[in-house]
């Protein structure tokens, strides 16, 4: 009996030692068998070559572990896919009754290259090899589970090849709970890094493969979107994009409907910059943040709690045939945005940009709520090259403010308050009907901008300049209906016009006639504009014009209303004189002259007083007129074969008034600036001549301008008593340089006739005449300075 249970002991323990062996060959040698068959066979069964370092399979367990792994292009040594690892664990015992269950699937630091053509990726072949081509439909029983996937460390790269476009993300972990049979719906968690920039992303994705509903929760920290530049070459033929995103996010929807999305939480952009490129800004801002408590386009509701914006700034320019915008996306623009839709190619910027065209939209014909909306500190700036100098002119600080925008309320405020520069104030004050756009109250108020600003255009299309004046215009809107009511007053204070600038390319309009019909007794224009209509279609009624005009011919109406204002505006004389430059004059002209030689008499009379002179210097106005001159003079030496020895006083006249928008002139330059990033003639002047040879030019200017004013105190030996201090380059109210005199000591009445002798002779003012003509006096005072 004993020798029986020895033999069955060492029967059961042979057996269990062969099962083991037998297990262990198996094994040992199915899992180079597999990692042998997956080689062999992998462009049969994927199209795709497929290789590892080493294959784990164990048949009992259903663990399955592939060691730097790679999947190759289609018919293409480069890598698709490799990861360092992936492991599988199956539930073995399911698969005899035809179900597939995949207990966890992990891939460790993948490295996968998704490369899109069109709207081809490349990865879908490779999921195309394991759909079958004709499903089974006949209701056979088996189901297919993932309960687990796990991305370890991930590094994802994208191209675009037709933009073309690249990106990638790394430190990707992702992880799911897997897709069952029986449920639609997948639950996966993902936090990603930006690859080549800052920035991160975390939170989790709920999709519904059947219904296409999709729920997501994110967070977003300052991950940077400059990649989307890439978009941007596509569409512009020159520019640059940056900017900063952060996020709160929690949102619903449907992928089969754009509009089918319900959202909650903070969205913010910062540090938005987008131009020509990255030193000259078209559009930016610090920070735009929206705090939204709901927001869904479907619904028809957009309720948030504040909408801010803070250092918005905008650059608009012309140019002589286009503008900034324009010659950025010229041949492109909306035209090759169909182009791209033609030829199915995706673009991002299209894409975002089709959004908001399709929520502004909607949201005034929805039920909106905005608690709180601000624009702080905005600058908006508007360049005119088109002229013969350039105009330029900011919005700067602009603020915007309204509290409870609410279309359930029957009247929404809005406040626009805003500097102007280089001179000047704006406000508006709109309330509107949040229910209808043409139904609002406005009132407008412009004040304190000097004539003299809009030099460019008077002397393009008048040829004379104003270095006198203060522009105010207010107004009242009602409109109602579309249909407008509005009162509009123009003011102009103290214009006086200035010597004409004789130029080949400017109109010539007698503008001191002109001022002599339009102008009020008192030197004021003073006007109503009515405005009435509907706003497509306003009528402007001059009629008071035309009254005022035809009463100016006859008589001038005493404006003693604007008597004291003028002396507000304007600096009294007191201490201190003012002796203007005209652009380039480098000599005193001879009422100038007698002015200082004034000043030196009265200097050698009162041995006690001195003069502090301060030149305020429109550096940036005189530039640009040696910089057009020098550009045209090498123009002139070019075509007539001169060298610069030989170009004299005839010359330098002839070079004077020639056009900068000479065609000929154009020519030459275009020859000779090859740069077709220069839009504007100051920029190829400056690329022609070089800003040494202008800094140059421009000191000697001002030494000239010293030594003709130093000269007139020599004779009277009293110019130990004349400092002249450190200039100061600014853009003076008159604009035109100039030299501000103060006294030490009591201003004598001689000097001050002398100088509103000085101040008429500048130019034989119409006002003036009719003064002398009638015998009567002016109403506001001779000033000196601005």
């Amino acid at each position: 009996m004993k020798i029986a249970n020895t033999r069955f002991k060492k029967a059961i323990l042979i057996s269990i030692a062969a099962i083991i062996l037998a297990a262990a060959i198996v094994i040992l040698f199915i899992s180079p068998i597999t990692k042998y068959v997956v080689e062999k066979y992998d462009e049969k069964w994927t199209g795709r070559k497929i290789t590892m370092d080493w294959a784990y399979v164990n048949p009992f367990t259903g663990y399955i572990y592939f060691s730097n792994l790679k999947i190759h292009e289609l018919k293409s040594d480069n890598i698709m896919l490799s990861a360092t690892g992936l492991s599988g664990n199956f539930a073995m015992h399911k698969i005899l009754s035809g179900n597939y269950e995949i207990r966890e699937l992990i891939l460790d630091h993948p490295h996968w290259m998704i490369v899109q053509n069109k709207k081809e990726m490349n990865f879908m072949s490779f999921i195309n090899a394991f759909t079958p081509e004709h499903p089974d439909t006949t209701g056979a029983p088996g189901y297919f589970n993932i309960l687990k996937i796990k991305i370890n460390e991930g590094e994802f790269h994208y191209l675009e090849e037709e933009t073309p476009v690249t990106y990638f993300i790394k430190g990707v972990n992702i992880e799911s709970d897997g897709k069952l049979f029986e449920a639609d719906t997948v639950v996966f968690k993902f936090f990603f890094l930006s690859g080549p920039g800052s920035g991160s992303m975390e939170g989790s994705y709920t999709v519904n493969f059947k219904n296409l509903d999709y729920h997501y929760a994110v967070v977003i920290k300052h991950f940077d979107l400059t990649p989307m530049e890439q978009y941007l070459k596509a569409l512009a033929n020159y520019g640059t994009f940056s900017a900063y995103l952060d996020a709160d996010l929690n949102a619903t929807g449907n992928f089969s409907d754009e509009e089918d999305v319900t959202a909650k939480g903070i969205l913010s952009l910062s540090d938005f910059h987008f131009g020509k490129n990255r030193d000259d800004d078209y559009a930016s801002f610090g920070k735009l943040v929206m705090a939204i408590r709901e927001m869904s386009p479907k619904k028809r509701i957009y309720n948030y709690d504040s909408l801010t914006l803070s250092h918005p700034y905008f650059k608009y320019e012309r140019y002589d045939k286009s503008d900034n915008l324009e010659t950025m996306f010229r041949n492109t623009g909306t035209g090759n945005s169909s182009a791209l839709e033609d030829a199915g190619r995706f673009n991002l910027i299209i894409e975002i940009g089709r959004y908001v065209k399709v929520m502004a939209r909607n949201f005034f014909q929805s039920s909106y709520k905005i608690d709180r909306l601000a624009i702080y500190d905005g600058d908006l700036k508007f360049n005119d090259y088109s002229v013969n100098e350039k105009f330029s002119v900011d919005l700067n600080p602009m603020n915007v403010s309204a509290d409870s925008i609410d279309k359930n309320h029957r009247r929404v405020d809005v406040s626009f308050q805003s500097g102007i520069k280089p001179f000047g104030s704006a406000s508006v004050n709109v309330s509107i009907n949040p229910k209808d756009t043409g139904d609002f109250d406005m009132q407008y108020h412009f004040q304190k901008i000097p004539a003299a600003m809009f030099n460019p255009y008077l002397i393009s299309y008048t040829s004379f300049p104003l270095d006198r004046g203060t522009i105010e215009l207010n107004g009242k809107w009602n409109v109602r209906n579309g249909n407008i009511q509005s009162e509009n007053h123009l003011l102009v204070i103290d214009p006086r016009v200035t010597k004409r600038v004789k130029n080949k390319n400017t109109t010539w309009l007698p503008l001191p006639l002109i001022f002599s019909f339009v102008r009020e007794y008192g030197n004021v224009i003073d006007y109503e504009i009515p405005i009435t209509g509907s706003l497509k279609n306003p009528a402007f009624h001059v009629k008071d014009v035309i009254f005022d005009i035809l009463g100016n011919i006859f008589v001038k109406p005493v404006t003693t209303p604007y008597r004291m204002e003028v002396k507000n505006l304007e600096n009294e004389i007191e201490k201190s004189l003012m002796l203007k430059w005209q652009m380039r004059q480098t000599v005193l002209r001879p009422e100038q002259k007698k002015f200082a030689n004034k000043i030196a008499d009265f200097l050698e009379d009162n041995p006690e007083a001195s003069i502090t002179v301060s030149p305020h210097q429109y550096a940036a106005k005189e530039k640009e007129h040696i910089l057009f001159f020098e550009a045209k003079k090498k123009y002139f030496l070019s075509i007539n074969e001169k060298d610069a020895q030989a170009f004299c006083e005839a010359d330098s006249e002839k070079v004077n008034t020639m056009s900068v928008k000479d065609s000929l002139f154009i020519l030459y330059l275009n020859k000779h600036v090859s740069d077709t990033m220069l839009f504007t003639m100051q920029d190829k002047c400056s690329k022609l001549i070089g800003s040494t040879l202008v800094n140059s030019r421009f000191k000697q200017l001002n030494t000239d301008r010293e030594n003709a004013f130093r000269f007139c105190f020599k004779k009277n030996d009293v110019q130990n008593r004349v400092k002249i201090e450190t200039a100061e380059n600014t853009i003076p109210y008159n604009g035109f340089s100039f030299y501000k005199i103060e006294y030490k000591g009591e201003l004598p009445k001689s000097l001050t006739k002398a100088y509103e002798k000085l101040q008429d002779l500048n130019d034989e003012a119409p006002r003036k005449k009719y003064e002398r003509e009638n015998k009567k006096p002016a109403d506001n005072p001779v000033t000196l300075s601005q």
